[in-house]
């Protein structure tokens, strides 16, 4: 195949798969995602989705955030990790949001990238998911799977979204994404990889991965 049918069969493979795909985190607005996914870091999704309710149940939006201390925001989200960088970026953001914002979540990146604890994957799933801005954020999912596609060199996640961006339609990215991340869950893990169900990377897969796919 030639890298343009490589694409394709990505793409259309993956829409079979998931012809449906909802984000993976709880929310219902832009600030509810925007937390959801600072905590996200380092952490696994499902644990994220036990922890939010119970913290949005204090403090769904950054008016009623701004108004809990740091320790208490801190002891909720304790079993995400981080807890000390995440309740004190959740706290001040939510500041920054009033005082620069209205208390409204940016729709713009770099304003967002602005927000303590907000990186540009965070930002991009913002983007993304709550206003349906183009992007095309990458997580170790996106970023494993490209290489052994044979997409990108592997190097960094940076150099992944350019790549991802190059090859794949605008239009498709949003959705993309999510479709990738739920493939690289089901069958194409970073641990306990096999060829035998990994069948996207088995048909058009970056020659000479070891048992581990690297």
């Amino acid at each position: 195949m030639t890298k343009a049918e490589k694409v394709k069969y990505c793409i259309d493979e993956l829409e079979k798969l998931y012809p449906h795909v909802e984000a993976p985190l709880d929310h219902t607005d832009a600030y509810t995602l925007l937390i959801a996914v600072l905590l996200s870091a380092q952490c696994t999704d499902e644990r994220v989705n036990k922890i939010t309710p119970g913290l949005f149940k204090e403090a769904d939006n950054p008016f009623e955030m701004k108004e809990m201390e740091v320790d208490q925001i801190r002891e909720i989200i304790k079993p995400c990790g981080l807890s000390p960088r995440k309740s004190k970026a959740i706290w001040e953001l939510s500041h920054i949001l009033i005082d620069q914002h209205g208390g409204e979540v940016p729709n713009d990146m770099e304003a967002l990238e602005a927000l303590p604890g907000v990186g540009h994957k965070t930002a991009s799933v913002v983007m993304a998911q709550a206003f349906d801005v183009p992007s095309f954020p990458v997580d170790t999912h996106i970023h494993r799977l490209m290489y052994r596609w044979g997409f990108s060199n592997g190097k960094n996640v940076e150099q992944t979204e350019k790549d991802a961006k190059r090859l794949f339609p605008k239009e498709l990215w949003n959705k993309l994404h999510l479709q990738i991340i739920f493939y690289g869950r089901e069958y194409s893990p970073a641990r306990g990889w096999s060829l035998e169900t990994d069948f996207i990377t088995r048909e058009i897969g970056r020659k000479g991965l070891d048992k581990n796919g690297k």
